[in-house]
C-alpha cells in the first residue's frame, strides 16, 4: 500500500449515525507503542508517526489507552487532571494533531475514561480529604470506622486486601477499589456526575469520537455500604482476579454493580449524542458480566457497546464454550451490542494464554472478525505476540509486584511494540525503554512480517477486508449458532446477504454439510474450505469454512 493510498480517508462508516455498530477498534497502549524523542516511553507523536501502518490494517477506530497528567502509581489509570496531557506523553497540541491526522485517515479515535476513581494526587481529593467541611468534601466516598476502629464493611480491593484505606487527616476511610492511591469518587453526589460530563465534552470538543469507559460497572456504590455476601468457592473464577486474590473469595453485589449506575449512563448518552459519538465499556464482573452487558447497552439510552472477559479468561475457547457464551448473550441481552476481544492491556496474551500454534492463531483471528458486535484488537495481537517474560526486578506493575510469583502481573502483554528486527529495542526506542523489548518478539516485528506475504499480519488485513466486504459480517444478525464436537458454525444475515461460517478448532480434520441453498466460497485467501464435489465441506486442522448464499 502507498503512501499516497494511505492518505486517502476510508469513508465506510463516516456518514452513518451508528457508525460504531460492527466497527474494528485498534487498543494502543501509548506508553509501549512508539517513543519519539528517545526517553524510552511511548508517546502521542510516536502513534501520530505510526498511523500510516494503523490505517494499512483496515481498522476503523483507535482506542487510546491513558495519557492524562498523573503520577502514573497504575500507569495512567489513576488521574490528577482529567483536562490535559502528561508531559511523559506530550501536549494537547501534540493530541490535537493525532486526532487530525486520524481523520484524514478515515480513522476514529476513541480515547479512555477512567471515571470511577481518580488519583489521590488529583486536586479534588486534595481539597476532600483536608476536612469534613469542605466544598468537595463529599466528592469521595468516605466512611467511619466501626466501633473497633475496622472498616465500615469487608469489601475487598482487587489490588489486594481491604478496599479501605485510614486518613489521619479527616480520621475517616476512604473507599479505592483498586490501589490505595486510586480513591472512588461518590457518584451519590450531582456536582460528581456533572464535573465528569464536563470532562467529556472537553474532549469531544477537540474532536474524539467517542471513550472506552474503564471499570464502567464501579461507578456507584451501595449507600448503605452493605456487607458483601461471600461467594461458594465453586462459583469462584479467576476472569476478574487471579485465584491467588481474595478478591474471588465474595460475591460483589454491593461495591459495584449497582442499579443506580444506569442512571448516570443515561446522562452520559445525553452527552454523547449531542456529538454523534460512542463508548463501550468495561464490564468487569466474573458471575454477571453478560447480564450488566445487556443492561448497560439496552433500550437505546445507555452505552452504545461492552465487553465482557468471558474472551479474555484463561479458559480455552473451545467450540462449545463459543456457542454457550454467544447464546447467553442473546439470551441476557437481546438488545445489547457486544465488542469482543481475545486480548488487551490487563491479560495474558491470547497466543500464550491458549497455547496457540501459528494455524491456531489464524483460525481464532478470522473467527473474532467474524463475530456480530464490534471488535477489538490488542496492539501485537496483528502480529502474533506471546506474553513476555519478565524478571522480578524489571516490573513496573505493582498488581503483579504485590503477588508474584503466582501472579506475574500485566506487564508481560505491555512491553514494547515491535517494528524492526534487526534494532536492539525492534525500532520502539533510541533510548532506554521503560519495560523490556521481549527477544523473542524481534523476529515477529512489523519489518520482518511485511516482507513475509504469509505472515500472520497480512492475515489479519484480510480477515478485516473481508469483514468489511461483506455487510453481513459488520452488522448482521448471528443464528443457528451450534458446535458439533470440535466445529463452531452459525449464519451471519443483512440485508439479504446470507454468509455460513464454520470453524474446525482441533488438530483433526472434520467433514460437514452446508445448510439448504446454493452457495459461493468467500474468504479464500484466508485459507477458507469450500463445498466439495461431493457437496459436504472437508476441514483441515484449524480450517474455516466460509461461503456466501447466492
Amino acid at each position: 500500500m502507498t503512501a499516497q493510498t494511505l492518505l486517502q480517508p476510508r469513508m465506510g462508516l463516516e456518514h452513518t449515525p451508528d457508525w460504531w455498530r460492527g466497527a474494528v477498534i485498534y487498543q494502543i497502549y501509548p506508553r509501549s507503542y512508539q517513543d519519539s524523542n528517545g526517553d524510552g516511553i511511548g508517546d502521542l507523536r510516536g502513534i501520530m508517526e505510526r498511523l500510516p501502518y494503523i490505517a494499512s490494517l483496515g481498522v476503523d477506530v483507535i482506542w487510546i489507552s491513558p495519557f492524562f497528567t498523573s503520577p502514573m502509581k497504575d500507569f495512567g489509570y489513576d488521574v490528577s487532571d482529567y483536562c490535559d496531557v502528561d508531559p511523559m506523553f506530550g501536549t494537547l497540541a501534540d493530541f490535537d494533531a493525532l486526532v487530525a491526522t486520524a481523520h484524514k485517515l478515515g480513522i476514529k479515535v476513541l480515547i479512555d475514561l477512567v471515571l470511577s476513581h481518580t488519583s489521590d494526587q488529583h486536586p479534588w481529593f486534595i481539597e476532600s480529604r483536608a476536612s469534613r467541611d469542605n466544598a468537595r468534601a463529599n466528592w469521595f466516598v468516605w466512611a467511619e470506622p466501626k466501633p473497633d476502629g475496622t472498616p465500615p464493611n469487608n469489601w475487598l480491593s482487587i489490588f489486594g486486601g481491604s478496599a479501605w484505606q485510614w486518613d489521619s487527616t479527616r480520621l475517616q476511610y476512604y473507599l479505592h477499589n483498586f490501589l490505595t492511591s486510586q480513591p472512588d469518587l461518590n457518584f451519590h453526589e450531582p456536582q460528581v456526575q456533572d464535573a465528569l460530563l464536563d470532562v467529556a465534552r472537553f474532549w469531544l470538543e477537540r474532536g474524539v469520537n467517542g471513550f472506552r469507559l474503564d471499570t464502567i460497572n464501579f461507578y456507584v456504590h451501595d449507600a448503605e455500604l452493605r456487607d458483601n455476601p461471600a461467594l461458594a468457592p465453586e462459583l469462584r473464577n479467576a476472569n476478574i482476579a487471579p485465584a491467588v486474590n481474595p478478591y474471588n473469595h465474595q460475591e460483589h453485589l454491593y461495591d459495584k454493580n449497582r442499579p443506580e449506575n444506569l442512571e448516570f449512563l443515561r446522562r452520559f448518552r445525553d452527552v454523547l449524542n449531542q456529538y454523534d459519538a460512542a463508548a463501550v465499556g468495561e464490564v468487569g464482573d466474573a458471575q454477571r458480566g453478560l447480564e450488566i452487558l445487556g443492561e448497560y447497552t439496552s433500550g437505546g439510552d445507555k452505552v452504545q457497546m461492552c465487553y465482557a472477559f468471558e474472551f479474555l479468561s484463561p479458559e480455552a475457547p473451545v467450540a462449545a464454550r463459543f456457542a454457550t457464551v454467544i447464546n447467553q448473550l442473546d439470551a441476557a441481552a437481546p438488545e445489547g451490542w457486544a465488542c469482543w476481544a481475545f486480548s488487551n492491556h490487563d491479560v495474558v496474551r491470547h497466543i500464550t494464554r491458549w497455547n496457540l500454534t501459528p494455524a491456531a492463531a489464524r483460525c481464532y483471528a478470522t473467527l473474532l472478525l467474524c463475530l456480530r458486535g464490534s471488535v477489538c484488537l490488542y496492539q501485537g495481537e496483528e502480529l502474533g505476540l506471546q506474553e513476555a517474560e519478565l524478571a522480578f526486578e524489571d516490573l513496573q506493575d505493582p498488581y503483579g509486584i504485590q503477588f508474584w510469583p503466582e501472579f506475574k502481573g500485566r506487564d508481560g502483554c505491555r512491553t514494547p511494540m515491535v517494528w524492526a528486527p534487526d534494532n536492539q529495542n525492534g525500532g520502539f526506542t533510541q533510548g532506554n525503554p521503560w519495560l523490556p523489548v521481549a527477544r523473542e518478539h524481534l523476529h515477529l516485528a512489523v519489518d520482518a512480517q511485511e516482507r513475509a506475504p504469509d505472515a500472520l499480519l497480512h492475515h489479519y488485513r484480510r480477515a478485516i477486508a473481508l469483514r468489511h466486504a461483506h455487510p453481513a459480517l459488520m452488522r448482521g444478525a448471528m443464528t443457528d449458532i451450534m458446535a458439533d464436537g470440535d466445529v463452531l458454525t452459525f449464519l451471519r444475515e443483512d440485508a439479504g446477504e446470507t454468509v455460513f461460517c464454520a470453524f474446525n478448532l482441533s488438530f483433526e480434520p472434520a467433514t460437514l454439510h452446508l445448510p439448504q441453498g446454493n452457495w459461493q466460497a468467500i474468504g479464500q485467501e484466508l485459507n477458507s474450505s469450500g463445498p466439495g464435489e461431493d457437496g459436504l465441506v472437508h476441514l483441515g486442522p484449524w480450517q474455516p469454512c466460509l461461503v456466501v448464499k447466492r
